[in-house]
């Protein structure tokens, strides 16, 4: 296994700068999890009754918005940092690159970072909306490259003609 191991990321460079984001924004999204739980307890407000319970009756089992602020988060990260994993996978594998494929998985990677920046700390609106946009361009531009690199299998013949079986 540590070899195999080793022949992908260290004979991709591509893909290793891609698992080296990744390994980042999902950390990322490990944070926003604890951080959404530390609101809750800070505002007594839990979402199971037997949570609200422990910490001094169920009049905590309730709603509050600085916690669905956080699940926002989290959820909006979820959505978009999911396919990315997918997207950039795939697109380590078709050569790209180096130095664009980094460039994608920054601007990516940056403003994902802006957005829940953002999204937590209140920051003024268009922030927010701009940091989702500009962090969706990468996310898109893969996804065509990808169907650009892969056209050719799903408009002609059958994958068996093109694969070396």
């Amino acid at each position: 296994m540590g070899r195999s191991y080793q022949i992908i990321m260290l004979e991709n460079k591509v893909f290793s700068c891609f698992v080296f984001y990744s390994v980042l924004l999902v950390i990322k999204m490990y944070i926003i999890a604890i951080i959404t739980g530390q609101v809750r307890l800070r505002k007594k407000a839990f979402a199971n009754p037997e949570d609200a319970q422990r910490h001094g009756g169920l009049q905590h089992f309730r709603e509050d918005p600085d916690v669905e602020r956080c699940q926002r988060a989290h959820r909006n990260d979820m959505e978009n940092i999911v396919p990315f994993l997918f997207l950039g996978a795939v697109y380590s594998l078709i050569g790209p690159s180096l130095s664009v494929a980094r460039a994608h998985f920054l601007v990516f990677f940056l403003f994902r970072m802006l957005h829940t920046l953002a999204y937590l700390c209140v920051l003024r609106a268009p922030t927010r909306s701009l940091a989702y946009v500009i962090a969706q361009v990468p996310c898109i531009s893969m996804a065509f490259q990808i169907l650009a690199a892969l056209s050719s299998y799903a408009c002609s013949g059958s994958i068996g003609d093109r694969v070396n079986l």
